[in-house]
């Protein structure tokens, strides 16, 4: 697997990053704790990726309620993975009830960061995981830069930021003379290309990586429901749909990928390859965050390897999804 420049940052990345937000359960949400991975489940997945060559792996410590952090440190641990590039989050707290708060304090960042440690072992990547209005943009960077002084963590990131939150993140960082994030985390893919009007040139422009997430839209970008099947119990549509995937499993999105499927067959590959291979390409994206669920979903993975669309095919595939 090819190695790529995190922005400017200096960091090296593989042009795709293992996700590990399926460990424990979907995401962040409480309601979806023990529809995910397993720990031996979690343990198999991050050796696939790590022998396709993936090298940098994402997580939170509100995934699985603070699992995924715990599976991502025994395998680090057990594997020692000499290059490993370790991503994790902080600011998104779950409640029992099955409820999100935001808490990107300077305390709450201290403390948090401690257990990450203590569960990983190292965080060279350190993000917010949500922006928190209650709490001043300097108190948070603030805190993010000093954990970099201090050698806590490699360099810091956003994710789930507009335009507009980022520039006064950079604004307020430059002002202040702490250290600037080096990347964003957001979503994007075919269904989702939101970031594309604004936030985009802005990440460009500043130097700044950029790892999307949910690449395949939830599993909506693949063949697996076109011509009327319905989503598979267990399935991240099925268990997570309305937390995560709300509006992307529907009629005129489905008609959009079945037209992608006939560019795929023309091209002899599959949807959910050719959607990856897409991402990949995306002149503003640094690497994909994947998460497979199975064995065989690693099989896009390989084909969009395999892929390299030119800019006529590229071109193509964005106007069934403008």
């Amino acid at each position: 697997m090819r190695k790529v420049p995190l922005g400017a940052s200096g960091i090296e990345i593989s042009e795709f990053v293992f996700g590990a937000g399926s460990i424990g359960g979907v995401g962040a949400s409480a309601s979806t704790r023990g529809f995910g991975l397993n720990a031996e489940e979690g343990f198999e997945r991050l050796d696939e990726a790590w022998e396709l060559g993936i090298n940098m792996i994402d997580t939170s410590d509100s995934y699985g309620g603070g699992e995924s952090e715990q599976v991502v440190g025994s395998w680090l641990r057990d594997r020692r993975p000499a290059d490993a590039v370790v991503a994790t989050k902080v600011g998104l707290v779950s409640r029992p009830d099955g409820s999100r708060g935001r808490d990107l304090s300077a305390g709450h960042i201290r403390r948090r960061l401690a257990r990450s440690v203590e569960r990983l072992g190292r965080v060279d990547l350190y993000l917010s995981h949500i922006q928190d209005p209650a709490t001043p943009i300097e108190e948070t960077l603030t805190a993010f830069s000093a954990a970099q002084d201090a050698g806590t963590i490699g360099a810091y990131g956003v994710s789930n930021v507009d335009r507009a939150e980022l520039e006064e993140i950079l604004t307020t960082a430059d002002a202040r003379g702490l250290h600037r994030p080096v990347t964003v985390e957001n979503r994007l893919n075919l269904l989702d290309r939101t970031d594309e009007l604004e936030l985009l040139p802005l990440v460009t422009g500043e130097g700044l990586g950029y790892t999307p997430f949910s690449p395949l839209a939830g599993g909506v970008l693949s063949e697996r429901y076109l011509d009327g099947a319905p989503p598979e119990a267990g399935s991240r549509i099925a268990v997570a749909g309305d937390l995560y995937y709300k509006g992307f499993y529907s009629p005129e999105n489905l008609e959009r990928v079945a037209a992608l499927r006939e560019i795929a067959r023309d091209l002899s590959a599959t949807v959910s390859g050719l959607a990856l291979a897409w991402l990949r390409d995306h002149p503003a994206v640094s690497a994909p965050i994947v998460a497979p669920r199975t064995s065989a979903h690693w099989d896009a993975v390989r084909e969009a390897m395999d892929i390299r669309l030119d800019e006529k095919d590229h071109t193509r595939i964005s106007d069934v999804f403008q």
